[in-house]
């Protein structure tokens, strides 16, 4: 005979090991500072590749007054300001994907430590019946 209160249990942890598991044991694997800190490189690889689009459609959106103003302009202080630019939204993009991926980790932990404990009362629920022969 099947126990009910262990069927409930295996589905409600098979549900969870399909859908949202499967990422959570993936974040679970690493250490917090190790996920935390390859997510924010990821980041800011992502973010530099979108810079570097974002100015390069800028400059070549009015290429021809851009060449035209080159001559004129001081180089040093573009440069200085493109670098300005370029840290500022690199900076602002790691402390955002910081928070972000902190927050992921701690709800991952928190969903795992649900899981192994009803894997822990399956187990127990196992061991049970086997001493007690339930099924």
């Amino acid at each position: 005979m099947l126990n009910e209160e262990r069927v409930v249990l295996m589905t409600k942890m098979a549900s969870y090991e399909a859908r949202e598991g499967k990422k959570n044991l993936a974040i679970g694997s690493f250490f917090r500072n190790d996920y935390i800190g390859w997510q924010v490189l990821k980041s800011i690889i992502s973010a530099t590749i979108a810079f570097v689009v974002v100015f390069a459609m800028y400059i070549f959106y009015d290429f021809e007054i851009f060449m035209t103003e080159i001559y004129k302009m001081d180089l040093l202080e573009f440069a200085k300001n493109v670098l300005f630019f370029y840290l500022g939204t690199i900076g602002a993009y790691a402390v955002i994907s910081y928070l972000v991926y902190t927050v992921r980790y701690s709800r991952a932990r928190k969903s795992l430590r649900t899981y192994y404990m009803n894997l822990s009362k399956l187990s127990a629920m196992y061991k049970k019946s086997s001493l007690g022969s339930d099924d």
